[in-house]
């Protein structure tokens, strides 16, 4: 139970919190309308599709106020990094921000189509009612009371009246009706945004064809307006003369109704204008200076220095900025307005922070990646002068979890394929660190582990860890990096004899290190086992970036082989999100 509670119990009980916060507000306000005396003869019109209506409303209302946030990139830098009162297990949880932002996101869904349907059933009910009071569907709430329903429709905006049905016409089409109105048109605009923006954000559709993502995704604009107007129109109508017409009682002397009776005058209705803008006014404000912020670091000047093609398919991009300030482990958003004026990318840093330059490694995968590096002389036999380098932006750098490995005594660094490039800047960080003798650093072990699926891939980040490696040595301090390199595939016959052949060697074959490299998946079981049992009563941070496949596998150990007892060793899952 305590290791559940260790890497499970803050996530849980942010999800319990918000998912009660949900279930709380749709109950409040299904009762609410459902028996709210000032929509009692609403009620005789739409029965329980009116609080079927309104508890959805409510529950979008918090939701949308929700689901800007966790995109504001550089408030959540603030938080994680800059702000005292964020414990480890919190800062954890904002790291997965676009996590949350997908759950919202599914949330609103599931709450838009249940309001999107009751009001069409509403609005059928509406015309019936309209059309024709005293032959209503067996369905209708107010069955039995004819003479009343048609009391309530016949209702016109004057001196002592006003209105409660906004169907004004008999036998019209619903569709239509709806469409007249605020309400209508810009319900039907917000639900088509909605499901464009949901059904292209697919991990399909984001792996293949990212712009389209980044195209659709622009649509929260309509949507937000829309969101905003929706509720001017008022069509729901609650009575507001409650004082003079109780209906509880007036509602059988519906034919003694008038404006000289003291106990049961015509009743007066009204709607209540939009709310929404209450609860999305504060985030979309926060979101704009967030896009003011990126406007203006997209404004500074931004010079590539470097451009080197490594083996894999992969471009290495050194570049300067004034005033820039980076963290290990962090990222920016690079864009190229010669490749497209509106896709932004994310690339993890490279380059340690004393170094005078930053650096990204950028895997070419596809249009946009394959685009950049044509743009930057990468195909050409001899790269370009700098002078001649695309103008590019930078916006950055935003806060990751690997920023947090300096926070325990022992690390444990995981990396698949491009995924080890957070780790070229925390390990380099580190190295500087410890070159300076006025510095004391918790961390006092580390564990790196880089999956590989070719011989190629190793090139770029083999050259670092040889390095680390040789002035580690030099300086005595051999066991402070304990490194495992795994080939799963890429090797042929001759490679396999050749490695046979050298295994007698110092260093390995393929990469140059002294140790030697793995052949194969690692054994996660015994490796977090051994870790356990060599780091008792310590609290060990585990940090991953690859595919999501592996990151449960490592998810999994670190719950399964953390201590139940406090004084035992806990590993601390943390993973990186873009």
């Amino acid at each position: 139970m305590g290791d559940w509670l260790v890497n499970e119990g803050p996530k849980w009980l942010i999800l319990v919190l918000w998912f009660g916060i949900n279930i709380g507000l749709f109950v409040g306000y299904f009762l609410f309308y459902h028996q709210g005396t000032q929509f009692y003869y609403l009620r005789l019109l739409l029965g329980h599709g009116l609080a079927w209506a309104r508890a959805p409303a409510a529950c979008l209302n918090f939701n949308c106020m929700l689901i800007l946030l966790p995109v504001c990139r550089n408030l959540i830098s603030y938080l994680r990094g800059s702000c005292g009162c964020c414990r480890r297990s919190i800062r954890r949880q904002l790291d997965k921000n676009i996590t949350f932002h997908r759950a919202v996101a599914y949330m609103i869904c599931v709450h838009t189509a249940i309001h999107f349907g009751a009001h069409c059933y509403n609005l059928e009910l509406l015309v019936a009612a309209q059309t024709d009071p005293y032959n209503l569907p067996f369905f209708f709430y107010g069955n039995g009371t004819d003479g009343l329903i048609s009391k309530l429709t016949s209702l016109q905006d004057g001196v002592n009246s006003t209105y409660i049905n906004p169907i004004r016409m008999p036998n019209s089409d619903a569709i239509i009706e709806g469409l007249k109105t605020i309400a209508g048109v810009t319900g039907v605009v917000i639900t088509l945004a909605l499901i464009v923006m949901v059904s292209s954000s697919t991990e399909v559709i984001r792996r293949s064809y990212f712009e389209v993502f980044w195209y659709t995704h622009h649509l929260f604009i309509v949507f937000f307006i829309g969101l905003v107007l929706h509720g001017i129109g008022g069509i729901v109508r609650g009575q507001t003369n409650l004082d003079v017409h109780n209906p509880e009682e007036c509602f059988r002397r519906y034919l003694e109704w008038s404006p000289d009776d003291a106990t049961c005058k015509i009743p007066q209705f009204q709607g209540g204008g939009a709310q929404t803008w209450k609860w999305v006014l504060a985030p979309m404000i926060l979101y704009v200076a967030e896009r003011c912020i990126r406007f203006y670091r997209s404004q500074q000047k931004v010079v590539i220095t470097k451009v080197v093609k490594h083996p894999s398919k992969v471009l290495e991009l050194q570049m300067k900025k004034r005033g820039f300030q980076m963290q290990a482990g962090q990222y920016i958003f690079i864009h190229c307005p010669s490749i497209s004026r509106l896709e932004w990318h994310p690339f993890t840093l490279t380059s340690a922070p004393q170094e005078d330059h930053f650096s990204v490694h950028i895997r070419i995968v596809g249009d946009w990646t394959g685009a950049l590096s044509k743009a930057c002389g990468a195909e050409e036999p001899e790269f370009q002068d700098a002078w001649k380098m695309p103008q590019i932006a930078v916006d950055g750098p935003f806060g990751t979890a690997s920023e947090d490995i300096f926070r325990y005594q022992v690390g444990v660094l995981v990396g698949a394929g491009i995924g080890v490039t957070p780790f070229a800047s925390v390990l380099k960080y580190i190295w500087y660190q410890y070159c300076n003798p006025d510095i004391t650093l918790k961390l006092k072990k580390v564990y790196f582990y880089w999956i590989c699926p070719d011989t190629l891939s190793f090139e770029w980040f083999a050259d670092l860890l040889q390095s680390l490696e040789n002035q580690m040595l030099e300086r005595g301090m051999g066991d402070f990096l304990n490194y495992n390199i795994y080939l799963t595939r890429g090797w042929d016959a001759n490679q396999a004899k050749n490695i046979i052949l050298h295994e007698e060697e110092n260093s390995d074959v393929i990469t140059g290190l002294q140790q030697k490299t793995h052949y194969g998946r690692p054994h996660w079981d015994q490796i977090f086992s051994n870790i356990a049992q060599s780091h008792t009563g310590v609290s060990v941070g585990v940090f991953f970036c690859g595919p999501k496949g592996l990151s449960s596998t490592l998810h999994h150990m670190c719950n399964q082989h953390s201590s139940s007892d406090p004084r035992g060793v806990h590993f601390h899952y943390n993973k990186e999100n873009f």
